[in-house]
């Protein structure tokens, strides 16, 4: 009896893993052969919602953010995620101008939109409900793309994600986008109040309130609430500009987002309040 019971036990977890499991794939591009992982949920409707979700430096794709795929399951989407290349040094992670990648020569910017084009198609997913996410490293990607391609994604949520000095002051947004960061106050690895001296070694950036201030501006938002998440662990404080433009003729406003995790360090912030869910409740806003 015991045997049956443990052997339907297992079955049952067995199940639900191959449930949310990743699958790997490859993609060409600039004569580099680049891996994906991609998860989507079974009986997936044709053109569906896609979010890329993009791992921080040295990291890997593979078993990342297994959060964002129990969501996926539960909401209805496909996910992506993107496996960075090595730099001359040694380290995976995207091109965002580190003194660390040095010699990096990808062009992960043009990586990701070519990308997010060859998965829409392959899977048939929607290209206009196409959202950008990422951690740290990943986090960066989200300003530079938003500042190079907005028109790529619907949506951007960085978490410990940072606007390094070089892009803030080489590059200016094309267009307002829906935006969203995550960031610990306590951070040690990105810090709240930027680093213009490059003490870190990352490189010069700016303060995220800043980095995110430049967004509601360019949304031209109009007003700022304040709201406390419930209590896990840290205070989470929300931070919504409001008031912004219309998405698109006749969408709803384009909103601007920080949230303050007060004492929060490097990290995804899942102690702190249930990340990828507050991600695609934003994302959802401005499905088509």
């Amino acid at each position: 009896m015991k045997t049956r019971i443990f052997t339907a036990f297992f079955l049952l977890v067995a199940l639900q893993f191959s449930s949310l499991a990743q699958e790997k794939y490859q993609f060409r591009h600039q004569g580099l052969d680049r891996e994906y992982w991609m998860y989507i949920p079974e009986n997936l409707p044709e053109q569906a919602p896609l979010v890329f979700v993009l791992h921080g430096y040295g990291g890997k794709a593979e078993g990342y953010c297994p959060q964002m795929i129990e969501t996926a399951r539960k909401h209805g989407f496909a996910v992506c995620y993107p496996q960075g290349e090595k730099a001359p040094k040694g380290k995976t992670g995207w091109n965002v101008g580190y003194p660390k990648q040095e010699g990096m020569k990808t062009d992960d910017i043009d990586f990701i939109c070519d990308l997010a084009r060859h998965v829409q198609k392959k899977f048939s997913l929607s290209r206009k409900n196409t959202f950008f996410s990422g951690m740290s490293n990943g986090g960066e990607m989200c300003y530079i793309m938003a500042m190079q391609h907005p028109e790529a994604f619907s949506a951007y949520a960085s978490v410990a994600g940072l606007t390094m000095e070089w892009a803030y002051r080489s590059m200016s947004p094309k267009m307002a986008v829906p935006l969203m960061e995550i960031h610990g106050t306590a951070d040690k690895t990105s810090l709240w109040e930027g680093d213009p001296d490059n003490n870190c070694g990352w490189g010069e950036y700016i303060s995220v309130p800043l980095a995110v201030g430049v967004w509601a501006a360019e949304a031209k938002c109009t007003h700022t609430e304040t709201v406390e998440l419930p209590v896990r662990n840290n205070k989470v404080l929300m931070h919504r500009h409001l008031g912004g433009s219309p998405a698109w003729e006749g969408g709803p406003e384009i909103e601007v987002r920080l949230y303050e995790v007060v004492g929060g360090k490097h990290s995804w912030t899942h102690k702190d309040m249930d990340t990828c869910e507050e991600i695609w409740k934003f994302f959802s806003k401005y499905l088509r």
